[in-house]
């Protein structure tokens, strides 16, 4: 099994990377066989084309079916913010402190015309059927660093179930604190970082958590150039896979399990 982080836009690269993985073509065909490909979400925003990011996932999920193999995909925040502005534009989110629309923040956080242009029925009910969490081999497969996931439930399917039904619904008070919930991070940080993964699992399920939206070279502090690989951090109980490629990182895709180098 194979994981991809967040794209943000960024095609060409990650057909690379999934070609240097062997799992697709120089193309962008599907090649890996039967082998299990998941994304973590954040196909779009920061980068030129998150709409052929997504066409191009969706596309290889048909192909690997067709080979035996399997390409899924989890929901991001940036898709939240996506479908968001798409759904509600600069309608103002009701009793808010302030300026508050799906609009105004899908802009400040890298949002792009083209992409809502080409958005189509199709990218939305695929988006939205998405799921938010997914257990993979004894890997608890999340966007978020975040266990805000718990306040839509204590199982993976009730938290799937639940925020499926705010995305198909027309609340923008629901799809607002959805949106809100996913930006939180840093979860698994600090002296506290393994009891609140080691609670995290013992409620949802697995051994490691496996996640993406946050910046693997910010937690670090360095260059995103200098990030060649995953972050193992919380007592090597969670595994950062971000690298940051919208700003000068790599499109990692991850095997897992993972052994460091």
């Amino acid at each position: 099994m194979h994981v991809v982080g967040d794209v943000h836009g960024h095609l060409a690269e990650l057909t690379r990377a999934l070609h240097v993985a062997e799992l697709c073509d120089e193309e962008g065909h599907w090649a890996g066989g039967e082998a299990e490909l998941w994304f973590l979400g954040d196909f779009v925003d920061r980068g030129p084309d998150g709409v052929g990011v997504i066409d191009l996932v969706m596309r290889l999920a048909e192909e690997a079916a067709e080979a035996g193999g399997s390409v899924n995909s989890l929901i991001g925040n940036h898709e939240v913010l996506l479908l968001g502005m798409h759904r509600f534009g600069d309608e103002q989110v009701p009793d808010s402190a302030g300026p508050r629309s799906f609009a105004r923040s899908w802009l400040l956080n890298g949002g792009l015309r083209s992409d809502q242009d080409r958005l189509t029925d199709e990218h939305v009910e695929w988006l939205t059927s998405r799921p938010v969490l997914k257990l993979r081999q004894d890997h608890l497969l999340m966007h978020s660093d975040t266990v805000a996931y718990l306040e839509w439930g204590a199982s993976i399917e009730e938290v799937n179930e639940a925020v499926r039904q705010v995305l198909k619904g027309d609340d923008l008070v629901d799809w607002w604190e959805c949106w809100r919930k996913m930006t939180t991070r840093y979860a698994f940080r600090g002296p506290q970082g393994p009891e609140i993964a080691d609670e995290l699992l013992a409620t949802l399920g697995g051994t490691t958590i496996v996640h993406g939206h946050s910046v693997i070279a910010d937690q670090l502090g360095v260059p995103p150039e200098q990030i060649d690989g995953p972050l193992v951090y919380a007592g090597d109980k969670v595994l950062a896979i971000d690298a940051g490629l919208y700003s000068g990182g790599p499109c990692l895709v991850v095997p897992l399990p993972y052994a460091e180098a």
